[in-house]
C-alpha cells in the first residue's frame, strides 16, 4: 500500500514537471546567464556576473514566472490539448485543476515577492509580466494575429528584465531580440497550424481558423524573410565574433523550413516545423558562447563596441 502511494506520488510530481514544461527552465536559465556575460554586459569578468547575487535573483524570479504561466496556460487550454496532445494531456491531468491553481498561485507569490528584495520597480515589472500571461492565457490567445504577437512578446519579456537590471540599451541586443522574437512569433503560428483541430473545436480564432491554411503559411513566409534583416544588422554593423557562423547555418536551415512548410499538410510535418525552429532557437543560446569563446579561458569578454 505505501509502495503504491509512492508510485502515484512521484507520478504527480513528473505530471507536475510535465505542466509547468521543467525540461525547458534551464535552458531559459542558460539563455539569461550567456546574455548577461555576452551581450548585457561584455565589461565585467564572467564570474562576476555568475555570482552577482541580485542576478541570481532575477533569473529565478523569472523561472518561477515562467513555470506559473505555463501552468495557467495548460489550465485554460486543457480540453484543446485533449484533441492536440492527448498522450501529454492524460498525463498532466493526474495532477488536479485545483492543486494547479494552488501551485501557480504560490509561484507567483513568491516571484513578486523575491522580486521586491531587489526593488519595488522588479517587483512590479514581474507582478505585471505574471497579469499578461494570465490575460494572453484567458483572452488573448483565441484571437488571431494577437495572439501570436503576445505570446511572442512574453517569450522575450524575462530577457527584458535583465536588460533593464544592466542599463546596456545598444542596438546591438535589440538586433537579437528582434531575430530571437521573429524566431518565436513563427513558431507560435506553425503551432497555430499543428493544433488546428483542437482550435476548431474550441472556437479558438486563430489565423489558419479564421483566414485559411494557406493565408497562415504565406503570413510564416513573409515573417521568415524579415529574420534576415536583423542577422544582416549583426554581421555588417556589429563584432558577432563566430556567432556569424550561427546566423548563416540558421538562414540556411530557415530556406529549407520554407520549401518544407509548403509541402506541410498534416499535424505530424507541422509538428517536424515546430521541432525545427526550436533547434535553432535552442542552438542560438549555446552558440551565444560564440561572440567570444576567450571569456571561457580567461574570464573577461574582450570585444568592445
Amino acid at each position: 500500500m505505501l509502495k503504491r502511494k509512492s508510485k502515484l506520488f512521484l507520478m504527480k510530481i513528473f505530471s507536475l514537471f510535465s505542466v509547468v514544461r521543467g525540461y525547458n527552465i534551464p535552458i531559459i536559465v542558460l539563455a539569461q546567464y550567456l546574455s548577461a556575460i555576452f551581450i548585457l554586459d561584455k565589461e565585467q569578468r564572467a564570474l562576476d556576473i555568475i555570482l552577482d547575487w541580485r542576478l541570481f535573483i532575477i533569473v529565478f524570479v523569472s523561472t518561477l514566472a515562467i513555470s506559473s504561466g505555463y501552468i495557467i496556460n495548460n489550465f485554460y487550454d486543457s480540453e484543446k490539448d485533449l484533441i492536440n496532445r492527448p498522450k501529454k494531456t492524460m498525463l498532466d491531468r493526474l495532477v488536479s485543476q485545483q492543486t494547479k491553481l494552488k501551485v501557480y498561485f504560490g509561484l507567483n507569490f513568491l516571484a513578486t515577492a523575491l522580486a521586491f528584495i531587489i526593488s519595488w520597480r522588479a517587483s512590479l515589472f514581474f507582478a505585471v509580466y505574471i497579469f499578461l500571461i494570465w490575460f494572453y492565457s484567458h483572452k488573448l490567445k483565441k484571437y488571431p494575429i494577437v495572439g501570436n504577437l503576445t505570446a511572442s512578446l512574453l517569450a522575450v519579456l524575462p530577457f527584458f528584465g535583465i536588460l533593464l537590471y544592466f542599463k546596456n540599451f545598444y542596438p546591438e541586443i535589440f538586433a537579437h531580440a528582434t531575430f530571437l522574437y521573429l524566431l518565436i512569433l513563427i513558431r507560435e503560428m506553425i503551432k497555430d497550424l499543428e493544433n488546428l483541430k483542437g482550435d476548431i473545436a474550441n472556437n479558438y480564432q486563430t489565423i489558419p481558423v479564421r483566414f485559411g491554411e494557406q493565408t497562415s503559411k504565406q503570413v510564416i513566409s513573409i515573417l521568415t524573410i524579415f529574420t534576415t534583416m536583423p542577422v544582416f544588422v549583426l554581421i555588417e554593423n556589429y563584432d558577432v565574433g563566430y556567432m556569424d557562423m550561427y546566423f548563416y547555418i540558421s538562414l540556411i536551415i530557415l530556406i529549407f523550413f520554407l520549401f518544407k512548410l509548403w509541402k506541410s499538410e498534416s499535424q505530424k510535418q507541422y509538428i517536424q516545423l515546430h521541432n525545427i525552429l526550436k533547434s535553432i532557437i535552442v542552438a542560438g543560446v549555446f552558440c551565444i558562447v560564440l561572440i567570444d569563446p576567450s571569456v571561457l579561458l580567461n574570464g573577461r569578454a574582450i570585444l568592445k563596441f
